[in-house]
């Protein structure tokens, strides 16, 4: 997937669990945890907002394109 939740490497930068997370952006554990581990499909702009502001960071802290593309010859 060219899309990389980079949040595990934030939320260790800012010492944050996610069990505070979760509190702080009133989310579940569970769907935190989807979105922790990558295996996401979707994330709303709001629950995005609450994440950056909860760590006090930019959504392209959290998220990064990769382009997986081979290229052929």
């Amino acid at each position: 997937m060219p899309i990389i939740v980079n949040l595990d490497v934030i939320m260790a930068k800012r010492k944050i669990s996610l069990n505070e997370l979760s509190e702080r952006v009133d989310l579940t554990l569970s769907n935190l945890s989807i979105l922790k581990t990558g295996k996401a499909k979707a994330i709303r702009f709001s629950t995005l907002e609450a994440i950056c502001k909860a760590l006090d960071c930019q959504p392209s802290d959290i998220l990064e394109y990769v382009n997986d593309e081979k290229s052929t010859t």
